[in-house]
């Protein structure tokens, strides 16, 4: 396995030194070139979970358990070797590129920069290589918006941007957290379109994060359902959605709007009431 999670538990200390657990004892595994979705409400967990496989926790934050990734264990690591693995190893799409671009580079230099720093490409070579990326995400007219800055680019413009930074290093595993938070349904399918041939044309492994059970059906192979840090059911995606076990799973389906049935639909899963 490529990543294998055991018994991750991560707690927070508040101001008097109380400790207050928001994982409990989660276990998972991914193999190379699978698809992994995570869903489940906020205040589930899933966005901490993804936070310590990339060692991005907060300074109040403690995780203890297991992260086997290529055999290392990665709650071991001193912070100058996860630094390393992040965008080499490890890529990061957040759910809001805005706040993840720098406003003042233009989007052509931000991924540059990563190539530069890591790959010691050339400016040239490094430009040349962000062009093939953005055309990688389907950016219209990537010739010219490569000179363009984060705000003169729409939200899902934004995001495409974001993969390519994240994919730019040719990482392992590539976590998605909400990556379709806030975009339009259309936008929406484009984005997941795009991690979904990343991961069958790189071979890519992905977590992607959800509240939304449709956008996980549309590109998961396998789902895990957390509810308050609890693993409430985990296997293979059409099982889960066809056949749920727990009650909180059916519940997550039932209350599922008009647009993301339709997405559930699009893949042929019509849900346990079909």
């Amino acid at each position: 396995m490529m990543l294998s999670i055991r018994d991750l538990r991560v707690s927070f200390e508040d101001s008097s030194g109380d400790s207050t657990e928001v994982v409990h004892g989660i276990n998972l595994d991914l193999a190379r070139g699978e698809s992994l979705g995570i869903v489940g409400e906020s205040g589930s967990g899933k966005s901490v979970l993804s936070l310590a496989t990339i060692g991005l926790l907060p300074g109040t934050a403690r995780a203890s358990g297991q992260i086997m990734f290529e055999g290392q264990d990665l709650l071991t690591l001193p912070e100058k070797q996860m630094c390393g693995l992040r965008g080499r190893k490890i890529g990061m799409i957040f759910q809001e590129p805005m706040s993840a671009l720098n406003p003042a580079m233009t989007v052509g230099a931000q991924i540059a920069e990563g190539l530069r720093l890591h790959k010691g490409m050339s400016q040239s070579d490094a430009k040349t290589e962000a062009l093939r990326l953005l055309e990688m995400v389907q950016i219209p007219q990537a010739t010219q918006r490569i000179n363009s800055y984060p705000h003169e680019m729409s939200g899902g413009q934004r995001q495409r941007v974001g993969i390519a930074i994240a994919i730019a290093l040719k990482p392992d595993l590539l976590i998605a957290d909400e990556p379709t938070t806030a975009l339009d349904v259309t936008v929406q399918a484009e984005i997941l379109d795009i991690l979904d041939d990343l991961v069958t044309d790189l071979g890519i492994s992905l977590i992607l994060i959800s509240h939304d059970l449709g956008v996980i059906a549309r590109i998961s192979d396998r789902t895990l359902v957390m509810y308050k840090g609890d693993e409430m059911e985990h296997g293979d995606t059409e099982r889960v959605l066809r056949s749920p076990q727990h009650d909180y799973t059916r519940k997550l389906l039932d209350a599922m709007p008009s647009r993301a049935r339709k997405s559930l639909d699009q893949t042929g899963m019509e849900g346990p009431h079909a």
